[in-house]
């Protein structure tokens, strides 16, 4: 990523998750569950959250882990992973300072890669997303799936222009207000109404090599959740 952006995730970690909760009145956190559960119920022994940020996700895949699993976690922001760090989970977590461009691991090494509310920000165009969708199938073996949680377009026109409208309006005062950074999130305000809808999202996916696709919309829409095999 560029490092526009990491300083963006740097200024914001120590209230990245407070804001994300106000937000969306708690429903990340339904998300993230929703998510974890899908990406653990295939089974596997290894699992990388890449884009992990402050590990919510991670952590709940750890609780599904059970000890059948190990939980890596992957994040460019050395902020975000110190205060991951500072979680319950994370004695169980193995946290890695990576970009996830390229990540540091051999080929098919984890049988699960899951992104979390972090696609939007790694999408400056569509080629460029592919490079990463490329890589994160690269590290994962035959067989094994990608999972993707972001926000998404709802299909509803007006539901749609609430959503957009409720980003403009809350995303960037509230979250600078909070954080005390107001060019992060001018940034994230912008990043979520251009995202792709679902069913963009999953031609994506089937053009950077996963096969065996689909997704389950949240919420009117609001979000997504997609999966993806590596042949």
């Amino acid at each position: 990523m560029t490092k526009g952006v990491q300083r963006i995730f740097s200024q914001v970690s120590h209230t990245y998750e407070l804001v994300n909760h106000l937000l969306t009145f708690g429903l990340d956190v339904f998300w993230r569950r929703r998510a974890s559960h899908i990406a653990a119920k295939d089974g596997g022994k290894t699992w990388l959250d890449v884009c992990s940020g402050t590990s919510e996700t991670a952590a709940y895949l750890q609780k599904h882990a059970e000890g059948r699993a190990s939980v890596v976690t992957a994040d460019f922001s050395l902020p975000m992973i110190r205060a991951a760090a500072q979680k319950h989970e994370a004695k169980q977590i193995t946290m890695t300072l990576a970009d996830a461009k390229q990540l540091p691991y051999p080929d098919n090494t984890f049988d699960l890669v899951i992104i979390s509310f972090a696609t939007r920000n790694i999408n400056k165009n569509r080629e460029g997303l592919l490079e990463f969708l490329r890589e994160f199938r690269r590290v994962l073996r035959p067989g094994g799936r990608f999972i993707n949680l972001e926000t998404s377009q709802p299909q509803s026109r007006l539901i749609r222009w609430l959503f957009h409208l409720y980003i403009r309006m809350t995303v960037k005062p509230l979250g600078s207000f909070i954080s005390g950074f107001k060019a992060g999130y001018a940034y994230l305000s912008y990043t979520v109404p251009r995202f792709y809808s679902a069913d963009e999202f999953m031609g994506i996916l089937r053009d950077a090599g996963f096969r065996r696709t689909g997704f389950e919309r949240m919420t009117l829409g609001l979000a997504a959740i997609h999966w993806a095999m590596k042949p």
